[in-house]
């Protein structure tokens, strides 16, 4: 007699369990809802970010910092103002001509300074060489960021210029020169980064890439001797 019990029992239970489980066509279309609401709630960012970029347009345009909270928000929602030169967000903000712009600044910069510094840029220096170079427009130019720079490099990319940014030591560096550093070499510019600023390196001493190498061959040689 327990025994019959205790099955009806479970049979009741087992009934009650199935009462709670989600069909699996119920389920299908539900999860169908969320990411069609999801969709919607992203075009709806979009539109609103669209708005907010219509109404701060010459803040977005003039200001260094509130232009990099606006990047980061369009990045957040899957939006690149840089993806084209054509379309609303060229149209609007000009983002386009503004990056290509700074890119070609840039590429001049570490071009001309390659001589003295090897390839090697640090950031500051190249951004101080920016406010120079746009210096005479600088009434009608918007101020140049560090972000701005970064994105700008980042456009380059594409065309394997060899343009990079990296750390060394405690300094942030642009590499204009398509190779790439090992850790001896890293070492090395750590060196003469101590011993001498890479702004001050002269015309003879500023160490490019081959340099680099042949000097970091000639350390591994010491250490195995």
């Amino acid at each position: 007699m327990r025994r019959r019990a205790v099955g009806i029992a479970n049979a009741e239970n087992r009934k009650a369990l199935d009462a709670t489980q989600v069909p699996g066509d119920w389920r299908q279309h539900s999860g169908e809802r969320n990411t069609a609401g999801l969709h919607d709630q992203l075009d709806t960012f979009k539109n609103n970010l669209q708005e907010f970029a219509r109404k701060y347009r010459k803040d977005i345009r003039r200001d260094p910092t509130f232009r990099m909270h606006f990047q980061q928000m369009c990045t957040k929602i899957g939006v690149d103002p840089l993806a084209s030169n054509k379309g609303f967000w060229a149209d609007l903000l000009g983002f386009g001509d503004f990056y290509f712009e700074l890119s070609v600044q840039i590429t001049e910069i570490c071009i001309a300074t390659r001589p003295q510094n090897g390839g090697l840029i640090e950031m500051e220096e190249l951004k101080r060489r920016i406010k120079v170079k746009r210096g005479d427009r600088k009434s009608s130019q918007p101020a140049i960021s560090e972000d701005d720079i970064v994105r700008s490099i980042k456009t380059l990319k594409p065309l394997s210029s060899g343009f990079e940014i990296l750390m060394i030591g405690n300094r942030r560096m642009v590499r204009s020169v398509p190779k790439e550093l090992d850790t001896d070499q890293s070492s090395l510019l750590l060196l003469a980064q101590v011993s001498l600023p890479i702004g001050k390196w002269n015309v003879p001493a500023g160490p490019n890439v081959l340099t680099l190498r042949r000097k970091g061959d000639w350390l591994h040689d010491e250490r195995h001797d």
